[in-house]
């Protein structure tokens, strides 16, 4: 017997999925065993990253029960096809499943391939959000009312048994051999506290589609409140917000406040007066002619800019402790998050009530992984108390782990935030940035391209794939293919390298 090549799993790819909230994805269209087992693998690793190891055995049986059923339906839409029989009539099913089984069992290889000619793919997802799993398998194909109510039938036959062997007893499927499998899994799911609530079968956009959320356990959601308070408590420690940057702040905060006077408070400072031009003079904005003075800098970007860019440098200076290989990526990141979010609002923010939008965009871009800045330059005496605490506690470590790695970092960004009285839709940004769809109707759009140009900048630096980007974030900006956003993206990459320079 062949050995089965083995795909390697990439850790790092699905830690980013999981700091992100974003989508793990695995497509494919005939399904080897190779991918079969890479699945399996990818569904093991996520779940170890999340402390949800005991979840795998019930989860595993469940996906490879719905992939090779979601292969079986796409396998099924050829060989009708091939009979030319129609898939949606009651009596052309009946009599295409009598021999369906054993012919396309006789010549297999050529029913995969034309599935893959059609574009008939399977694609699995795993993703991690609020306090939720989400499992996902969908192929491409839209699901029958016969085949909709077959599944429904076995959804409400499994609830009739007790447990996973009175189910094998009662139930044998002769015809399409999958009706026994969907038993077992429900009955899985329910071993593991779920109910048909938890599973549920939908045909949306061509596609069908088998989800399964699974909730934290109530252990593991106190336990992830109980480390994160210990944040919160690190973040109370921070200091408070640069003392003169606070002071311009408050003076452009003031209605009463003259341009001169906001322009010499600012100049009186050398130190921010060097830093805030420089800012200015950034890719972002893409001077013609650099800015010489703060007058002619509150002229380009406005005072709500240059309030935004002050709290931009009063984080940078609080928030980084020394400078790091791991710093300097963290921040050459959100400037290019930051250049990505200004370019995308100039574009796709038209209307008047939609300014703000633009002037914020920069600085919440650059400002969206605050959280994570955090994390990466937290005192190391606070840290070891912390996982002292997890050690007493009898939390496992792979928790605490996330923790630092910056699961959570939204959460905690907008924290700092508050603390430091930064604007309402500062905070709110740096919280949703990762589920826009979430955030404050009236600034739901900006939390949108922020998080679009962080998964741009992602894509450019290889760590996220199309498939993981939310289809309503890009029907919100009308991407509707691949080609179009990878345009989107080298523009925008190449447009930064340059400006850069």
């Amino acid at each position: 017997m062949a050995q089965i090549k083995k795909i390697k799993v990439d850790s790092d790819k699905i830690q980013t999925a999981i700091r992100a909230c974003i989508p793990l994805t695995i497509s494919t269209y005939t399904l080897p065993a190779e991918m079969e087992e890479y699945i399996v693998d990818v569904l093991k690793e996520f779940l170890i990253q999340l402390n949800q190891q005991h979840l795998f055995d019930s989860l595993s049986y469940c996906v490879k029960e719905l992939v090779v059923n979601a292969k079986k339906a796409n396998t099924k839409r050829i060989y009708f096809k091939l009979k030319n029989l129609d898939i949606t009539n009651d009596e052309d099913y009946k009599a295409g499943m009598v021999n369906f089984k054993q012919d396309t069992l006789n010549n297999i290889h050529y029913y995969l391939e034309e599935q893959r000619k059609n574009g008939l793919y399977i694609k699995v997802l795993f993703q991690m959000r609020n306090n939720k799993i989400k499992v996902e398998v969908r192929n491409k194909a839209d699901l029958t009312v016969n085949e909709y109510m077959r599944i429904h039938d076995k959804i409400t036959r499994a609830q009739q048994f007790d447990s996973i062997e009175e189910g094998v007893v009662q139930l044998l499927d002769e015809t399409e051999g999958a009706g026994l499998g969907l038993v077992i899994m429900i009955l899985l799911l329910r071993k593991i506290g779920l109910t048909e609530e938890n599973y549920q079968v939908l045909s949306e956009n061509g596609e069908t589609i088998t989800r399964i959320i699974i909730p934290f356990t109530k252990k593991f959601t106190n336990d992830l409140s109980e480390v994160s308070s210990k944040f919160v408590d690190l973040i109370e420690g921070l200091p408070e917000f640069p003392e003169n940057i606070a002071e311009v702040n408050k003076l452009i905060s003031d209605p009463n406040s003259k341009m001169s006077d906001i322009a010499m408070k600012i100049s009186n400072d050398v130190s921010l007066t060097g830093e805030l031009l420089k800012m200015v003079n950034s890719a972002a904005y893409s001077l013609a002619t650099p800015c010489q003075s703060i007058s002619e800098a509150v002229k380009i970007v406005g005072l709500r800019g240059i309030k935004n860019l002050l709290f931009s440098i009063g984080s940078m200076k609080s928030l980084v402790a020394e400078s790091s290989e791991e710093n300097k990526k963290l921040w050459d990141h959100s400037y290019k998050v930051g250049f990505f979010a200004y370019n995308l609002a100039r574009n796709f923010c038209k209307n008047s009530e939609e300014r703000a939008f633009i002037e914020d965009s920069y600085v919440c871009g650059i400002l969206h992984d605050m959280g994570k800045i955090l994390f990466v330059n937290a005192h190391p005496d606070v840290l070891e108390k912390i996982k002292n605490l997890c050690i007493q506690r009898g939390i496992p470590a792979g928790l605490f782990e996330g923790l630092i790695a910056g699961v959570n970092h939204g959460a905690v960004g907008a924290l700092i935030a508050e603390k430091w009285n930064f604007p309402e839709v500062l905070v709110n940004i740096i919280r949703y940035h990762h589920s826009p769809e979430e955030a404050p109707e009236n600034i739901r759009k900006l939390a949108a391209i922020i998080y679009l140009s962080d998964l741009i900048a992602h894509y450019g630096e290889g760590t996220v794939e199309y498939d993981q980007i939310s289809d309503e974030v890009l029907k919100m900006f009308d991407i509707s293919s691949e080609k179009q956003f990878e345009g989107i993206a080298e523009r925008l990459l190449s447009s930064f390298e340059k400006n850069k320079k």
